[in-house]
């Protein structure tokens, strides 16, 4: 594998720890969570996945995520923190809706490349899950915000029983930003990706969708997300979603492990050199306060749970 230039290039961190992090939690009060969104966003997080506007049924955890977006906002307006780009992910036109209301930054819609999972996270085919991004996208250029589409299963699926042909990725990445997706975000959602196919998928996007918007979501599922990461920043990668503490993991898919931790990326990029501007030193204080938070101990490796 070709080294193109690790070290020489920040590398742009979106923390989702207040949504894809708390969202298989015991529901937090939205003062809270908002609060953590402006504690990330006084550690150097300048963008932040802050809520989702999915069906409280389905996802009791992220009620209220307009009421979050909305006092976040009153926070960065009021000088509590630097302002971070806050995005909310949205399941549909209703929740699309709700999100541009409350104020949000950027849309995140997603699709998975396994059709099963797709069927079990949003009750829906491929292709209808596609027709209903590109309202999303439409509804979304009218307020002028940004749409990033985040492509689960991107490296393999279990339910499908085989490997997701790389160039499928592509090509439903390519349809995606056809459609009016601004970025594409390859999520490793049920923890499958290794070296050898995470670049795989990467060179056939790339190919796909030269100078496309890519980030990468990462799961710890069998240990291997900050490896993935280190292949992924030799292959030119910049744009990476973590999440405080380790936190997170579809509820849809069985046995999913957390997200890649926040601390432990901004920890390694340090180690060999990178940038985030993050500061370590306050987004491991903002660790310590949500292990408190939560009730349990996390799973991040640079501080030690007591």
């Amino acid at each position: 594998m070709r080294n193109t230039g690790i070290g020489e290039a920040e590398v742009t961190i979106r923390e989702v720890g207040p949504r894809d992090g708390l969202q298989g939690e015991r529901p937090l009060p939205t003062g809270e969570r908002a609060s953590l969104v402006l504690g990330l966003a006084r550690a150097g997080c300048r963008r932040i996945e802050a809520a989702s506007f999915v069906s409280e049924k389905a996802v009791p955890a992220m009620a209220g995520g307009g009421d979050v977006i909305r006092a976040a906002k009153a926070g960065f307006a009021a000088g509590e923190a630097p302002r971070a780009r806050l995005t909310g992910l949205v399941p549909n036109l209703r929740g699309a809706t709700a999100a541009i209301e409350a104020g949000c930054d950027e849309l995140s819609v997603t699709v998975a490349a396994s059709a099963t999972y797709n069927e079990k996270n949003v009750r829906r085919t491929i292709e209808e899950s596609v027709s209903e991004i590109a309202a999303i996208c439409r509804q979304a250029a009218d307020a002028a915000l940004p749409v990033d589409a985040v492509v689960s299963c991107a490296f393999g699926s279990p339910y499908e029983g085989e490997e997701i042909a790389p160039v499928f990725v592509a090509e439903l990445a390519a349809r995606l930003v056809g459609h009016g997706c601004q970025a594409i975000t390859l999520a490793d959602t049920t923890g499958l990706a290794n070296p050898p196919v995470l670049e795989q998928v990467v060179t056939a996007l790339n190919s796909a969708l030269p100078g496309a918007d890519l980030g990468l979501h990462l799961h710890e599922t069998r240990g291997t997300a900050l490896l993935n990461a280190y292949v992924a920043l030799e292959l030119g990668v910049r744009r990476f979603d973590t999440a405080l503490g380790g936190l997170g993991g579809s509820p849809f898919a069985q046995g999913a492990g957390g997200n890649l931790s926040t601390e432990d990326f901004v920890s390694f990029l340090e180690s060999i050199g990178m940038t985030s501007g993050i500061d370590l030193a306050g987004i491991l204080e903002l660790a310590a306060r949500l292990r408190l938070l939560v009730g349990h101990d996390i799973a991040s490796k640079v501080r030690a749970n007591p």
